[in-house]
């Protein structure tokens, strides 16, 4: 070493004793007394916040420690520091420690509640939050988006805290990766619990999510590892993965309604987590995409989520996939998982006219499955050729493809709670990969190689189920249902874009009280809560339709989330404009299978013209609305009118329980008024019901083999007191098959005929010319057959005259 390196490294290590002999030790009582204790805190200063509550309070945690002498900012005594109202806590400089707080019950305002950063120039490195806890922190206004903890910087560590109660839009913890001083981050997630977070029935409520879509190909090298989500169901990603080079190891997932997803980014590595889902039915596993992926030694218990949130879900992809799509599943390797009594392992899930791309050199190896069920082992929704199985062993009565699975009977005996193979077990024997790991999920050495993630006899418990998590000092959190929403009326006015600010306003419950006049639309809108959007003002028009000449159409007026309730009322919804929008109205997106309601009264729907798919309504596969009901209603001058048929298998999957339509009118539909079907048979389910009351069906599908409706599997369809006229070319509108299904006291006319087999019921199936007095509003002549003193049954068609 020169004389000059060595008298600069003693010149720096002076310092430092000069610095740590200067820090303090300062109690503080207040903000300000805070605010001045951190200006003078150096290397080694200790900040001793005073017991108590802190109310309304910015911390401003600014310093520049060392890692032999960190800068400590302490509660007197853990857990009983108390901040609360409208705060916060920013994080910034070198070596901050942050110990011992509360943030309890507080009523913020900012985006954030503890950010690792100043502003957008001064991050946080090689800081720490330890035995921290965070609970029902959430705004006034559920709808506004917040985090409680925003990770920036490097190096930085959370551990050991408590993050319970968050119900308000937004992820519980972000990492950040906007711009390299953030990327290759090697921030440590650990020894945290992560409570109770209720269903937002939307995006955006992750319990952690590393990046983002837009920079998702950078590398966080994230470690999330020990920690416990128990009932985290903010949404359907418990997890979201969405950068390179992270590792989840050893956490503990117990009965949260998601799935830790590799959502965009390479390159993860997913080992040794335990998933116990207790047959709660939204409670997932582990859903892949994109490349690169190791998922081995995962234990998942009583996972029975299905679709989106299944035990192991491999997606398809999309060709030349956006960033924000679905890139394809390339190059993963998912070994030695242990799946017991969980519902099928899903491959080419999502698979549509998108996403076309089933999973290519992939390898789903020595993993041992068992249920006492004799439940379906796994799913194909698309070709499995580009996955290699091999060592896959199924101890179960189900019937597997056996190139991909071979049955054993397995001897069990149990581990407290756990069954573990014994090694009276020559079936579980099998060859060990290139790729395989070389260690079981309790880290021992796998010397003779079996399927599943333990060893032969293993006696040692996961070690995610006896991590310690959450802050030492244990704080008594009473999980709290969700504040029951009061609803907000807000009166909107015409223009652009006032529909979206209003929904905005309203949150989780509102009304919506539109003026007469026209509302454009720029974006679609999603409809969280319960939300009902009516005229002001019966006697003036209402319309809703795209604003002209977007750089970029929108596809639908208004998606129903998860959860959530539409009400429309005396609307009018037009899809025509130089910017077409294809749908009035969707389910939310594909295999979210929370329910949701839509009820729709004297509204008219017209102009949904686009022939590539377009519909007044569409439910995405995978969805299922409680009820829809439309009454009093025109759906007139589209493509399509409620397409619900995008299920397809074996399963007996539906897209709705209960379609109602009453007193509605559909009139010039190029093609089905209604496709509602169930795929397959399951004798389980109630298979979907459909009534139709007092409509008319005018010009539907007017080709040879066209067809009003298609009930296709439905096991209850309900049709009476209906006219269906004026499809000249169509030989059957419909046929309705099975014992409950039935058509009665209804008007047929130059339509074809109506076909019923398998037990169907018709009764009163008059094929007579309706007579209208005015076919515009479909009033019918006195001595039309429609009225009841002329049929002697009942009213048939509308109720009232239609209004033009």
């Amino acid at each position: 070493m020169t004389n000059k390196k060595f008298i600069s490294l003693s010149l720096f290590l002076l310092f430092q004793i000069i610095a740590i002999a200067q820090a303090t030790s300062t109690t503080v009582s207040t903000i300000a007394e805070f605010d001045a204790a951190i200006k003078t805190a150096v290397p080694g200063s200790k900040i001793i916040l005073k017991n108590g509550v802190w109310k309304d309070v910015h911390l401003k945690a600014k310093g520049i420690g060392t890692k032999e002498a960190p800068i400590l900012i302490t509660a007197e005594t853990d857990g009983q520091v108390i901040i609360t109202g409208d705060s916060r806590l920013n994080i910034s400089g070198e070596y901050l420690i942050v110990k011992g707080l509360w943030f309890k019950d507080g009523t913020p305002t900012s985006k954030h509640v503890i950010e690792f950063r100043k502003d957008s120039k001064e991050f946080a490195n090689n800081c720490r939050l330890t035995n921290c806890t965070i609970s029902y922190f959430n705004p006034t206004d559920s709808s506004i988006k917040s985090h409680w903890v925003d990770i920036w910087g490097k190096n930085n560590r959370i551990d050991h805290n408590n993050f319970t109660g968050k119900e308000n839009s937004g992820t519980t913890l972000v990492v950040w990766l906007k711009g390299k001083e953030h990327t290759e981050n090697n921030h440590q997630i650990d020894h945290n619990f992560f409570g109770n977070r209720p269903d937002l029935g939307e995006n955006g409520g992750e319990t952690i999510r590393i990046g983002t879509s837009a920079n998702s190909m950078e590398s966080s090298k994230t470690l999330v590892e020990f920690n416990t989500f128990k009932r985290c169901n903010g949404e359907i990603e418990i997890i979201s993965n969405k950068s390179c080079d992270n590792i989840f190891r050893s956490n503990l997932f117990i009965e949260s309604e998601g799935t830790l997803t590799l959502r965009h980014g390479n390159n993860a590595l997913v080992e040794n987590n335990v998933f116990i889902g207790n047959n709660i039915p939204k409670a997932g596993g582990i859903r892949v995409i994109n490349a690169g992926h190791i998922i081995q030694n995962n234990l998942l218990v009583n996972i029975v989520g299905d679709d989106y949130r299944g035990p192991i879900v491999v997606m398809n992809g999309v060709p030349n996939s956006p960033l924000n799509r679905y890139n394809q599943v390339k190059n993963v390797s998912i070994q030695n998982n242990t799946l017991i009594n969980c519902s099928p392992v899903q491959f080419g899930a999502g698979k549509d006219d998108e996403k076309t791309l089933p999973a290519t050199n992939t390898t789903f190896a020595n993993n041992l499955i068992t249920n006492t069920n004799a439940g379906q082992i796994s799913n194909e929704k698309d070709s499995t050729k580009g996955i290699k199985f091999s060592g896959n062993i199924v101890d179960s009565d189900a019937q597997v493809n056996p190139a991909q699975f071979t049955k054993a009977s397995i001897d069990w005996k149990m581990l407290r709670s756990l069954p573990m193979p014994t090694s009276n077990n020559e079936a579980l024997k099998t060859a060990k990969l290139a790729n395989s790991p070389e260690q079981d999920m309790s880290n021992a050495k796998r010397t003779v190689y079996v399927a599943g993630a333990f060893n032969l006899d293993n006696t040692v418990f996961p070690a995610a189920t006896s991590a310690r998590t959450g802050p030492f000092w244990k704080p008594v959190i009473e999980e709290r249902a969700p504040k029951p929403k009061s609803n907000k009326e807000i009166v909107v006015e015409p223009g652009v874009q006032t529909i979206t600010s209003a929904l905005k306003k309203a949150g989780t419950k509102g009304t919506l009280l539109l003026n007469p006049g026209t509302y454009f639309v720029e974006k679609s809108m999603k409809i969280k809560g319960d939300i009902t959007i009516k005229s002001n003002d019966t006697n003036g028009e209402v319309l809703i339709k795209s604003a002209e000449k977007l750089p970029k159409p929108f596809s639908y007026f208004f998606r129903v989330q998860e959860g959530a309730k539409l009400k429309l009322e005396n609307l009018i919804l037009d899809g025509k404009s130089s910017t077409a929008v294809k749908y009035a109205i969707v389910s939310p997106q594909e295999n979210i299978s929370g329910t949701y309601n839509l009820f729709v009264d004297n509204c008219t729907f017209k102009n949904f013209t686009n022939s590539s798919g377009g519909a007044i309504f569409k439910a995405y596969v995978g969805t299922l609305a409680d009820t829809i009901s439309i009454k009093n209603s025109k759906l007139i001058d589209s493509y399509r009118g409620l397409n619900l048929s995008y299920e397809k298998g074996f399963y007996g999957k539906y897209n709705a329980e209960v379609i109602i339509l009453h007193n509605t009118l559909f009139k010039d539909i190029e093609q089905f008024a209604i496709n509602y079907t169930r795929a397959g048979v399951n004798a389980t389910s109630r298979g979907g019901e459909l009534i139709i009351d007092q409509c008319v069906f005018n010009d539907i599908y007017n080709k040879e083999k066209g067809y009003i409706l298609k009930t296709t599997g439905l096991n209850y369809v309900t049709i009476k007191n209906t006219v269906f006229e004026d499809c000249h070319e169509v030989l059957t509108p419909f046929k309705l098959s099975g014992i409950n299904n039935s058509i009665n006291n209804c008007v047929v006319f130059a339509c074809g005929i109506i076909k019923v087999e398998k037990g169907a019921k018709k009764d009163n199936l008059i094929y007579k010319n309706p007579k209208w007095d005015d076919h515009k509003t479909f009033s019918p002549s006195s001595k039309s057959v429609l009225l009841k003193e002329n049929n002697k049954v009942d009213r048939i068609g509308l109720l009232a005259p239609i209004q033009e």
